[in-house]
Protein backbone atom coordinates (compact mmCIF):
# COMPACT_ATOMS: atom_id res chain seq x y z
CA UNK A 1 0.00 0.00 0.00
CA UNK A 2 0.88 3.66 -0.19
CA UNK A 3 1.00 5.45 2.60
CA UNK A 4 0.57 3.69 5.89
CA UNK A 5 -2.78 3.89 7.62
CA UNK A 6 -3.04 3.40 11.19
CA UNK A 7 -5.76 1.16 13.33
CA UNK A 8 -7.09 1.39 17.03
CA UNK A 9 -4.45 0.02 19.74
CA UNK A 10 -6.47 -2.48 22.52
CA UNK A 11 -7.53 -0.94 25.09
CA UNK A 12 -8.45 2.05 23.09
CA UNK A 13 -12.59 2.49 21.67
CA UNK A 14 -13.53 2.84 18.16
CA UNK A 15 -16.59 1.47 16.52
CA UNK A 16 -16.52 0.00 12.91
CA UNK A 17 -19.58 0.49 10.80
CA UNK A 18 -21.31 -1.72 8.79
CA UNK A 19 -24.10 -0.61 6.56
CA UNK A 20 -23.67 1.18 3.41
CA UNK A 21 -19.53 1.51 2.68
CA UNK A 22 -17.63 3.69 1.60
CA UNK A 23 -16.70 3.07 -2.46
CA UNK A 24 -13.47 1.89 -1.32
CA UNK A 25 -11.49 0.07 1.52
CA UNK A 26 -8.68 2.40 2.05
CA UNK A 27 -11.03 5.25 2.11
CA UNK A 28 -12.59 3.16 4.31
CA UNK A 29 -9.84 2.42 6.69
CA UNK A 30 -8.54 6.26 6.37
CA UNK A 31 -12.00 7.34 7.87
CA UNK A 32 -11.57 5.29 10.74
CA UNK A 33 -8.56 6.41 11.39
CA UNK A 34 -10.20 10.01 11.11
CA UNK A 35 -12.53 9.75 13.28
CA UNK A 36 -10.32 8.90 16.34
CA UNK A 37 -7.23 11.06 15.01
CA UNK A 38 -7.50 12.99 18.69
CA UNK A 39 -6.48 9.36 20.65
CA UNK A 40 -3.05 10.02 19.33
CA UNK A 41 -1.04 7.57 20.69
CA UNK A 42 -3.79 4.31 20.55
CA UNK A 43 -2.59 3.56 16.94
CA UNK A 44 -0.51 1.33 15.07
CA UNK A 45 0.61 1.17 11.57
CA UNK A 46 -2.23 -0.96 9.43
CA UNK A 47 0.75 -3.52 8.43
CA UNK A 48 3.43 -3.00 10.95
CA UNK A 49 5.23 -6.25 11.40
CA UNK A 50 3.90 -6.96 14.52
CA UNK A 51 0.60 -6.39 16.89
CA UNK A 52 1.14 -4.30 20.70
CA UNK A 53 0.47 -7.65 21.89
CA UNK A 54 2.83 -9.55 19.91
CA UNK A 55 0.40 -11.28 17.82
CA UNK A 56 1.23 -11.54 14.09
CA UNK A 57 0.71 -8.59 12.21
CA UNK A 58 -2.64 -7.80 10.12
CA UNK A 59 -1.19 -8.49 6.28
CA UNK A 60 0.11 -12.02 7.85
CA UNK A 61 -3.08 -12.72 9.82
CA UNK A 62 -5.16 -11.83 6.96
CA UNK A 63 -3.32 -13.66 4.47
CA UNK A 64 -3.94 -16.79 6.40
CA UNK A 65 -7.43 -17.02 6.13
CA UNK A 66 -8.64 -19.61 3.63
CA UNK A 67 -11.73 -17.74 1.43
CA UNK A 68 -14.07 -20.44 0.47
CA UNK A 69 -15.55 -20.94 -2.93
CA UNK A 70 -18.90 -19.34 -2.91
CA UNK A 71 -21.86 -21.34 -3.94
CA UNK A 72 -23.92 -19.91 -7.07
CA UNK A 73 -25.69 -21.52 -10.37
CA UNK A 74 -22.32 -22.34 -12.56
CA UNK A 75 -22.63 -20.41 -15.86
CA UNK A 76 -24.46 -17.67 -14.41
CA UNK A 77 -23.59 -14.05 -13.84
CA UNK A 78 -24.06 -14.64 -10.37
CA UNK A 79 -21.36 -17.41 -10.70
CA UNK A 80 -18.75 -14.27 -12.04
CA UNK A 81 -19.95 -12.23 -9.17
CA UNK A 82 -19.11 -14.99 -6.55
CA UNK A 83 -15.81 -15.16 -8.46
CA UNK A 84 -14.91 -11.67 -8.36
CA UNK A 85 -15.96 -11.29 -4.82
CA UNK A 86 -13.48 -14.03 -3.71
CA UNK A 87 -11.18 -12.79 -5.83
CA UNK A 88 -11.50 -9.12 -4.19
CA UNK A 89 -10.89 -10.35 -0.90
CA UNK A 90 -7.75 -12.57 -1.78
CA UNK A 91 -6.29 -9.56 -2.93
CA UNK A 92 -7.13 -7.49 0.00
CA UNK A 93 -5.68 -10.23 2.30
CA UNK A 94 -2.56 -10.86 0.51
CA UNK A 95 -1.97 -7.46 -1.04
CA UNK A 96 -1.63 -9.96 -4.12
CA UNK A 97 1.32 -12.04 -2.16
CA UNK A 98 1.21 -15.58 -1.76
CA UNK A 99 -0.97 -16.90 1.22
CA UNK A 100 0.19 -18.01 3.94
CA UNK A 101 -0.45 -21.17 6.21
CA UNK A 102 -4.27 -21.39 6.84
CA UNK A 103 -5.67 -20.57 9.71
CA UNK A 104 -9.48 -19.18 9.52
CA UNK A 105 -11.74 -20.28 7.16
CA UNK A 106 -14.08 -17.93 5.34
CA UNK A 107 -17.35 -18.74 4.01
CA UNK A 108 -19.93 -16.40 2.23
CA UNK A 109 -23.27 -16.84 0.90
CA UNK A 110 -24.95 -13.92 -1.08
CA UNK A 111 -27.85 -13.21 -2.64
CA UNK A 112 -29.08 -10.07 -5.27
CA UNK A 113 -31.69 -8.31 -6.80
CA UNK A 114 -32.85 -5.12 -8.65
CA UNK A 115 -35.17 -2.57 -7.77
CA UNK A 116 -36.91 0.06 -10.37
CA UNK A 117 -36.30 3.82 -9.04
CA UNK A 118 -37.70 5.94 -12.07
CA UNK A 119 -39.70 4.49 -14.71
CA UNK A 120 -40.42 5.96 -17.94
CA UNK A 121 -43.98 6.98 -18.82
CA UNK A 122 -43.37 7.46 -22.13
CA UNK A 123 -41.38 4.22 -22.94
CA UNK A 124 -42.47 1.85 -19.80
CA UNK A 125 -38.36 1.44 -19.63
CA UNK A 126 -36.84 2.42 -15.90
CA UNK A 127 -34.43 5.26 -15.78
CA UNK A 128 -33.13 4.77 -12.77
CA UNK A 129 -32.63 1.62 -10.91
CA UNK A 130 -31.16 -0.09 -7.74
CA UNK A 131 -28.88 -3.10 -7.80
CA UNK A 132 -28.60 -4.48 -3.98
CA UNK A 133 -25.94 -6.94 -3.01
CA UNK A 134 -26.30 -9.03 0.48
CA UNK A 135 -24.01 -11.23 1.73
CA UNK A 136 -23.72 -13.56 4.93
CA UNK A 137 -20.26 -14.33 6.33
CA UNK A 138 -18.65 -16.32 8.85
CA UNK A 139 -15.09 -16.53 9.86
CA UNK A 140 -14.17 -20.02 11.49
CA UNK A 141 -10.86 -20.94 13.43
CA UNK A 142 -9.70 -24.08 11.69
CA UNK A 143 -7.46 -25.41 14.73
CA UNK A 144 -10.73 -25.31 17.02
CA UNK A 145 -13.51 -25.26 14.02
CA UNK A 146 -15.15 -22.32 16.51
CA UNK A 147 -17.05 -19.54 14.93
CA UNK A 148 -15.21 -16.28 16.22
CA UNK A 149 -16.86 -13.85 13.54
CA UNK A 150 -20.54 -13.89 12.00
CA UNK A 151 -22.15 -10.49 10.85
CA UNK A 152 -24.21 -9.55 7.24
CA UNK A 153 -23.40 -6.67 5.12
CA UNK A 154 -25.03 -4.68 1.89
CA UNK A 155 -24.38 -2.56 -0.77
CA UNK A 156 -26.64 -0.75 -3.03
CA UNK A 157 -25.59 0.87 -6.41
CA UNK A 158 -27.82 2.80 -8.23
CA UNK A 159 -27.13 3.23 -12.04
CA UNK A 160 -29.17 4.54 -15.49
CA UNK A 161 -29.68 1.48 -17.85
CA UNK A 162 -29.36 3.34 -21.27
CA UNK A 163 -32.17 3.58 -23.59
CA UNK A 164 -33.88 0.29 -25.34
CA UNK A 165 -31.14 -2.08 -26.46
CA UNK A 166 -31.07 -4.57 -24.31
CA UNK A 167 -26.91 -5.25 -24.51
CA UNK A 168 -26.41 -1.73 -23.34
CA UNK A 169 -28.88 -2.72 -20.07
CA UNK A 170 -27.87 -5.65 -19.36
CA UNK A 171 -23.78 -4.51 -19.17
CA UNK A 172 -25.20 -1.48 -16.90
CA UNK A 173 -26.71 -3.63 -14.74
CA UNK A 174 -23.07 -5.97 -14.25
CA UNK A 175 -21.36 -2.79 -13.63
CA UNK A 176 -23.37 -2.10 -10.89
CA UNK A 177 -23.62 -5.85 -10.06
CA UNK A 178 -19.03 -5.18 -9.74
CA UNK A 179 -19.33 -2.25 -8.13
CA UNK A 180 -21.50 -3.58 -5.12
CA UNK A 181 -19.53 -6.76 -5.51
CA UNK A 182 -16.31 -4.49 -4.70
CA UNK A 183 -17.93 -2.96 -1.69
CA UNK A 184 -19.22 -5.69 0.05
CA UNK A 185 -15.92 -7.35 -0.37
CA UNK A 186 -14.27 -4.34 1.46
CA UNK A 187 -16.92 -4.25 4.26
CA UNK A 188 -16.14 -7.72 5.20
CA UNK A 189 -11.91 -6.88 4.93
CA UNK A 190 -12.86 -4.28 7.44
CA UNK A 191 -14.82 -6.54 9.78
CA UNK A 192 -12.26 -9.67 9.80
CA UNK A 193 -9.30 -6.75 10.30
CA UNK A 194 -11.55 -5.33 13.31
CA UNK A 195 -11.37 -8.72 14.64
CA UNK A 196 -7.54 -9.54 13.92
CA UNK A 197 -6.65 -6.41 15.61
CA UNK A 198 -8.73 -6.21 19.01
CA UNK A 199 -9.91 -10.15 18.84
CA UNK A 200 -13.61 -8.85 18.97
Amino acid sequence: MGANLAVPREGCSMGWGQGRASPGLVVRLAAVVATAASAGGCFQPLYGERSPTGSPALREALSAVDVMQIDALSGSFESQLAVQIRNNLLFNFTGGGEPRPQSHRLKIQMTGGRSIVILDSNSALPNVENYTLRASYSLTEIATGKVVVQGNTFATVSYEPPGAQRYARVASLQDAERRAAKVVSDNITTRLASYFISGT
